[in-house]
């Protein structure tokens, strides 16, 4: 008998109490679990989770959606997460809050999710977004099989706290429906890579460079548990002290052809 989802997460590090953001591919976790003739589902992953942390702790879930960028209205009640099944399962838990960002939301369940509610940063990364407020809330970033590449958007956190001069911001306008069902023309900013200097997201030099400073605990992608976890203020000020210490060309960004 395979150890059970709840042994696999606290394997990790993850613990009860626990405000935890979770980026997740899911489907090594479910696939494992079925050969070991256990049915599994991402409703099953999702209250695993949420079994772990306890009635203390805090479940964030990426909903991102970018379809905004590309002048698709959003309506906060119903636009889908593209993040995969267990974020659009946490978009529709009960008692979940959704933060207000039409391009990088987020789902909240559980004892902080009023410190959630009612987020609407203007700005997709900034110190008022639901990041800003995991970084107050001593919260830590997990990710399950994914490289920082494909997950850590806290690293976006930070160079727009910071004002990186290889980002800047980008604004959207778009149909914007809120809880309430009114639906207004409004403005959201990313802070975006400048593509005519040729700047490329390249962030898992960062990521060995978390595992080697013993930031990490847990498994790496593909591995063990496959889920890794940082606590988000430490990661904060590492990444923060590449970027002063003027080393985030090649361990945040690197310089390919201008797009």
């Amino acid at each position: 008998m395979p150890e059970t989802l709840q042994q696999r997460w606290k394997s990790s590090g993850l613990e009860e109490g626990d405000t935890v953001l979770i980026h997740s591919n899911i489907k090594r976790t479910i696939e494992e679990y079925r050969r070991n003739k256990v049915d599994t589902s991402p409703r099953d992953i999702l209250t695993s989770f949420l079994d772990v942390i306890g009635d203390k702790g805090t479940l964030i879930l990426p909903l991102f959606n970018f379809d905004f960028t590309k002048g698709v209205p959003f309506d906060i009640r119903t636009s889908e997460s593209q993040m995969g099944a267990l974020t659009e399962i946490g978009r529709k838990f009960n008692g979940a809050v959704r933060t207000g960002h039409p391009i990088y939301s987020f789902a909240v369940i559980g004892c902080k999710a009023s410190e959630f509610k009612g987020i609407d940063n203007v700005g997709g990364y900034a110190e008022d977004s639901p990041f800003g407020v995991l970084k107050k809330l001593n919260g830590k970033i997990g990710s399950l099989d994914l490289d920082d590449q494909n997950s850590m958007t806290f690293y976006h956190h930070v160079e727009e706290v910071k004002r990186v001069d290889y980002r800047y911001f980008k604004s959207f306008t778009g149909q914007y429906t809120d809880v309430l069902g009114d639906t207004k023309n409004k403005t959201y900013e990313l802070y975006v890579r400048d593509v005519e200097r040729g700047v490329l997201t390249d962030v898992n030099p960062a990521g060995a460079l978390m595992w080697s400073a013993g930031l990490y605990q847990g498994f790496r992608p593909r591995e063990g548990s496959g889920l890794r976890l940082v606590n988000s203020r430490k990661m904060f000020d590492f990444v923060e002290d590449l970027i002063e210490s003027g080393k985030a060309l090649g361990t945040l960004y690197s310089i390919g052809e201008k797009q």
